[in-house]
């Protein structure tokens, strides 16, 4: 067969331009850039080093938790047990939606996990309905107040403490981050060991509306719309 120069240097060049394509491909599929063709298709081409750590960024921030970067909690985070059966639920109001945000804005200042947020509403249904009671004189259970209905004479806080919705979330929270693995624990035994009810299972009938309340902070589920008022 007879060489023929410019065929080979066709060949060449054809082998060039895929070259440059399969880098390109590369590059756009892992969200880096290549400078230009001309660049990409000279032999001494090596991708930049800040490129290797953009890519590293990119599969770390995909690993982080929904609410880390701004999305919603996933239901995982929230009810870390799986979806509960045998739930209740009760009337939500926009002054009811505000104390659940409260809550939740209280556990953030904290830097407490979703399902911290989730046990502390729940346990508000429970106690109060997400009602920040003041004293209800013979309807009183002792000198209780509040959204979790906590006792000054209990150590909880003065009256005036205790019926602000962010000091008495943070009461409850001081008390749950002691309870040693309350976040993957039945709902209701974190919630117990923290209010030590007369009714220690009522807790756990609230676990699915504490979680959609919570989604419904960021635009998602049933209580979207109220939480947006």
């Amino acid at each position: 067969m007879t060489f023929n120069r410019e065929i080979f240097k066709q060949a060449i060049s054809e082998h060039k331009n895929r070259a440059v394509l399969a880098v390109s491909s590369l590059a756009l599929f892992g969200g880096l850039a290549v400078a230009s063709p001309a660049a990409a298709a000279s032999p001494e081409l090596q991708l930049p080093a800040t490129n290797a750590a953009a890519a590293q960024q990119i599969v770390a921030q995909a690993d982080k938790p929904a609410d880390a970067k701004g999305g919603a909690p996933s239901v995982e985070q929230l009810m870390t047990r799986g979806v509960p059966s045998d739930q209740s639920t009760y009337e939500m109001t926009p002054e009811r939606m505000a104390n659940a945000k409260a809550i939740i804005e209280a556990g953030k200042e904290m830097n407490l996990p979703p399902r911290a947020w989730v046990i502390a509403i729940a346990t508000s249904l429970q106690e109060s309905k997400l009602d920040n009671l003041g004293h209800l004189g013979d309807m009183n259970d002792h000198d209780s107040l509040g959204l979790f209905q906590q006792r000054p004479s209990s150590g909880w806080g003065t009256p005036e403490q205790i019926t602000d919705p962010n000091y008495s979330a943070k009461a409850f929270y001081k008390g749950l981050v002691n309870v040693d693995g309350y976040e993957k624990m039945p709902l209701t035994v974190a919630a117990q060991t923290v209010q030590v009810s007369a009714f220690p299972d009522h807790y756990a009938q609230w676990e699915k509306m504490a979680a959609e309340l919570v989604q419904g902070t960021y635009g998602h589920g049933p209580y979207a719309d109220i939480a947006k008022a």
